[in-house]
């Protein structure tokens, strides 16, 4: 479509919105949402209810229902069936709607969606980051970019500093380690706090119960099956009546605002949903996108991301073990996805080393005599250890 086109189309389009407003009284000017009717396993009128739900409790709101349906009190964009994403994105492309719900749509890499749920502990909103979709190839990238779209989500709906927390995942470590780093370098984060006695930036299984944090960074598998049980766990599975959905596809220079819902997300689902749409488009959530990964990448985001290249390239030389000796000497901090490395960093510098799984989480035993040294050694190679203690 030609500028000029899609120029005369927005002022057709304001004219209508004005016309409207004359008519009802309401010149509050719409955000409009498309709701695609393809594929929801509680069949369309599932979808059309929420819809509808929508628009009656947000006046600022006009759902645009898309696919094969005849309904008088809802706009409809008439589109065969297995059609409706080419037509959501020509729709989103021409400006005739600003944002779209829908369900299973392929993101290209580098695109996650960030997921909205009410923790069932205290009833708190909290943001699962990610969903679907993949930041990054790299499981450890993927989750520092995951972090950054959901603090890009948790601003765009309103909450300035966000609390951040890191699931305790393989990887974990790592990713706290990397974002805190980024925070050194002068990137605004602000870590939130476990509620477990032994406090920390590593979030438990307690936590996501409790919502612990506004922004929970996890790998988007986890994530999506996070999701699931959030949504319907007072269902038994079949029917999600609880949050608001799987959330809009976020990555760097990404301008189509997409959420997501599931085939099992019920009536409260789509609403929250387009509410959800509505909140981020109002808050210009690809400006916030915009700024959030400049200033990332001005505090160093692309050298911390490169690093695990070389890391993993180190991974691939054979070092020699030393000859064994008796290993009772705990470090601890170490990500479980690096235990064979710190080991082998250990045997470089001739020191004996066994890695293993605490009570606490992943290990390396040294002798007792070269904890120091080898704290030391680990710590300047970037692994954050720590001497531990017995359980």
């Amino acid at each position: 479509m030609s500028q000029n086109v899609k120029i005369k189309k927005m002022i057709g389009n304001a004219l209508l919105d004005i016309a409207e407003g004359l008519q009802t009284g309401n010149l509050t000017k719409k955000v409009k949402i498309g709701l695609t009717l393809d594929g929801s396993e509680h069949g369309n009128e599932n979808l059309i209810q929420g819809a509808l739900r929508a628009m009656e409790r947000y006046v600022d709101v006009e759902v645009v229902l898309i696919g094969d349906v005849d309904i008088d009190n809802c706009k409809v964009v008439k589109t065969e069936k297995g059609d409706v994403h080419k037509t959501m994105e020509r729709l989103l492309d021409e400006g005739e709607i600003d944002a779209c719900v829908t369900m299973h749509y392929n993101f290209p890499v580098g695109v996650s969606t960030v997921g909205r749920v009410i923790t069932p502990g205290r009833g708190k909103e909290m943001i699962l980051a990610t969903t679907t979709g993949t930041s990054d190839t790299g499981r450890r990238k993927a989750m520092i970019k995951n972090a950054i779209n959901g603090i890009i989500v948790a601003k765009s709906i309103g909450i300035k500093n966000p609390t951040v927390g890191v699931l305790n995942l393989d990887n974990a470590r790592n990713v706290e380690k990397s974002l805190k780093a980024l925070k050194e370098n002068g990137y605004d984060i602000d870590f939130g706090e476990s509620e477990r006695a032994d406090g920390g930036n590593i979030m438990r299984g307690n936590d996501l119960l409790t919502g612990s944090v506004d922004v929970m960074v996890t790998d988007t598998l986890t994530g999506n099956i996070l999701m699931k049980m959030f949504s319907s766990f007072t269902t038994g599975g079949t029917y999600e009546s609880s949050g608001y959905g799987y959330g809009p596809g976020i990555g760097k220079d990404y301008n189509r605002l997409i959420l997501i819902i599931s085939r099992a997300s019920g009536v409260p689902v789509v609403e929250n949903a387009i509410k959800y749409a509505a909140e981020l488009y109002k808050n210009n959530v690809f400006k916030i996108q915009k700024n959030e990964y400049s200033n990332a990448e001005n505090c160093g985001l692309n050298k911390i991301l490169s690093s695990f290249n070389k890391r993993n390239q180190e991974e691939e030389i054979d070092i020699p073990m030393p000859e064994k000796e008796v290993a009772t000497g705990t470090i601890t901090g170490i990500d479980i996805m690096e235990l064979e490395m710190a080991s082998k960093v250990l045997w470089k510098n001739g020191i004996y080393a066994e890695s293993g799984m605490g009570c606490t989480g992943p290990i390396i035993l040294v002798n007792e005599e070269k904890i120091s040294k080898a704290l030391e050694i680990l710590a300047r190679e970037g692994y954050p250890v720590k001497d531990g203690s017995p359980c």
